[in-house]
């Protein structure tokens, strides 16, 4: 059972790990650098557990003592109790639903390690925003994605934001990045992926003809926000594909698109 220690400094040192979380630079330093992730509310708290996460500690409002206490009572990590006035000033905001979990990070594997025995993966390039790659891991999760590979310059799937987001998707669907971008395609392909590149370029085939979901092995990539994939992906592609519209709109943003897609990807649609 873990010990649940009332804390009234916000300089107690035992809470260092829920410093600044506002402070987005800082979080994407430190948290990769120390091994940990933040995360937020009860149902994201225990689908981290249930996906093997270790607890560090735990940091929880007064009223949400009873909420957690199965948690509180199964493991061994320490458990804060605080003002809600209290997790503010150490958090830097509002912290609504008053709990918070330090977990610890599990070693990434090798993306040929999940390629293995994958069909269906979804490839981001540069999506820096936290907000959509917590809304893509959820999608993926959903529509039944087997894996993610990253780019190297992709924002960590758990950041507090994109893991709240997520709803906790981001533990259910495995993940790597790719060391090198985009030679790092080529182990996809070497592996019997047919690479799509998803883009709002009239050149593209419709999705919905290019039917990924008849596809042996199909590896769905997605661009940022705004700049979509870069040239340097698009050709490394073995076809591009898009999402048709209608009403004169160009183009989903990348969470939406990305929701599609995977549809498409895993189920395809129903056809006249």
């Amino acid at each position: 059972m873990a010990d649940l220690i009332t804390v009234d400094d916000p300089d107690d040192p035992r809470l260092r790990d829920y410093t600044g979380l506002t402070d987005v630079e800082l979080r994407r330093r430190r948290e990769p650098a120390e091994g940990l992730f933040i995360a937020e509310g009860e149902k994201v708290i225990r689908r981290a557990r249930q996906a093997g996460y270790e607890m560090r500690s735990m940091l929880l409002s007064a009223k949400w003592v009873d909420v957690m206490r199965d948690v509180i009572e199964d493991v061994p990590a320490p458990v804060y109790a605080v003002s809600p006035d209290l997790a503010e000033r150490v958090t830097g905001y509002h912290v609504h639903r008053g709990a918070l979990a330090s977990m610890q990070r599990k070693p990434l594997p090798e993306a040929e390690q999940l390629l293995e025995g994958a069909r269906r993966v979804a490839i981001m390039e540069s999506v820096n925003d936290h907000t959509n790659i917590g809304a893509i891991f959820r999608s993926a999760a959903a529509l039944g994605m087997d894996a993610v590979l990253l780019s190297p310059d992709c924002a960590d799937p758990l950041y507090r934001r994109s893991v709240k987001v997520s709803m906790g998707a981001v533990f259910s669907v495995p993940y790597a990045r790719l060391e090198t971008w985009p030679r790092g395609l080529e182990a996809v392909r070497h592996t019997g992926f047919k690479i799509l590149a998803l883009t709002p370029d009239e050149k593209a085939t419709s999705i919905d003809d290019a039917a990924p979901h008849r596809i042996e092995r199909v590896a769905l990539m997605l661009g940022a926000e705004g700049d979509g994939l870069s040239v340097q992906a698009l050709m490394a592609a073995d076809e591009w594909v898009r999402i048709p519209m209608a009403h004169g709109v160009d183009s989903l943003n990348v969470g939406a698109a990305a929701a599609v897609a995977f549809y498409a990807v895993t189920a395809g649609r129903p056809r006249d």
